[in-house]
């Protein structure tokens, strides 16, 4: 009985999500034209609780893209321009001395809040970039040996340039590895761009919260009741087995990739209105799951050979065992 209420309140959900899913899309377009699937994916990686790493060029509207976002969110929101003599304190906080009370009192870093952009995050050393870690992975941080947890629902959304920009890091990779997803973000295209100018000649737009923290939290927390048949958790496991037996490949997947394709695809099925994901919501997903997880073979490289060429190999070649059940 109590299941059949779980996969009815679920059905109800799955409804909804599509119905927000388009009103956020159209009131981020409001601003940024022409990234509706990157705000796509910004809202599977907050379903499945997990950060986003967006990468491109400077200028094309990264850092705008994700204040809007945070707005649309309603949440609690923070920005750290990351710069090269940024030091982890400045993210994090540190106890200072209050002369008043002869006590030292936490002065809390801008990471205590609910969406954190970090930008050009690849501008800051590896010292620097290491004090995400913690906050990425278990929702808190550890100041002079105290633990204190970070307000939820929690998320962090880094851009960076391309390492070939002049004056950047290249993150290390435990830290691309908490990212659930990395977005590359191009040029908007001409109609989008003459659309964006048009948009900049008027006045600013308001646009409205769509989410509350209840809210987020309680979708998170009906995410794992999307289900699938057994044949596509293999098909995920065999995606990840075979991008480490790529010859190109020198690491593959891990098996925390595999968990993140799993969460990924089903919030990208919620918030198409369905309770079940399929091999679809698979595939559609993999190239920004597993693209910042692969790493190259230094001889495959030098011939040309780019991660995403890799996994689309391997979407290509992996077989789906059946398409996903979609019982009622």
């Amino acid at each position: 009985m109590n299941q059949v209420m779980e996969n009815q309140d679920l059905r109800i959900l799955a409804e909804k999500m599509r119905t927000i899913r388009d009103r956020t899309l159209a009131e981020v377009g409001r601003v940024v034209v022409g990234m509706e699937n990157v705000t796509l994916q910004f809202l599977i990686a907050l379903l499945g609780g997990g950060h986003v790493l967006l990468e491109g060029v400077p200028g094309v509207a990264k850092t705008t893209l994700s204040k809007t976002f945070a707005r649309v969110l309603g949440i609690h929101y923070q920005r750290i321009q990351f710069t090269p003599d940024l030091l982890p304190s400045d993210v994090t906080g540190t106890y200072i001395f209050d002369r008043k009370t002869n006590e030292f009192v936490l002065r809390q870093g801008p990471i205590f809040c609910q969406v954190l952009l970090a930008d050009e995050v690849n501008r800051a050393p590896a010292k620097t970039q290491s004090a995400l870690l913690e906050a990425m992975q278990e929702n808190q941080v550890t100041i002079e040996g105290t633990t204190l947890p970070l307000p939820q629902p929690f998320m962090v959304l880094a851009t960076q340039n391309p390492v070939e920009q002049e004056g950047v890091y290249r993150l290390p990779e435990a830290q691309l590895d908490r990212f659930l997803l990395r977005v590359e973000m191009g040029y908007p295209g001409r109609l989008n761009e003459i659309a964006l100018l048009k948009i900049q000649s008027q006045a600013p737009q308001e646009t409205q919260q769509l989410f509350t923290d209840e809210m987020i939290l309680g979708i998170q927390k009906q995410l794992p009741q999307v289900h699938g048949t057994d044949a596509l958790y293999q098909y995920i496991v065999d995606l990840a087995e075979a991008s480490r037996e790529h010859p190109d490949v020198a690491l593959g997947a891990s098996p925390r990739a595999s968990l993140c394709l799993l969460r990924c695809a089903r919030a990208r099925a919620l918030l198409d209105g369905r309770h079940y994901f399929t091999h679809e919501d698979v595939q559609a997903i993999a190239p920004a799951v597993l693209s910042h997880r692969l790493i190259v073979r230094p001889e495959a490289e030098v011939e040309g050979k780019r991660v995403s060429d890799i996994v689309r190999e391997l979407l290509e070649t992996v077989p789906v065992l059946e398409v996903a059940s979609r019982s009622r």
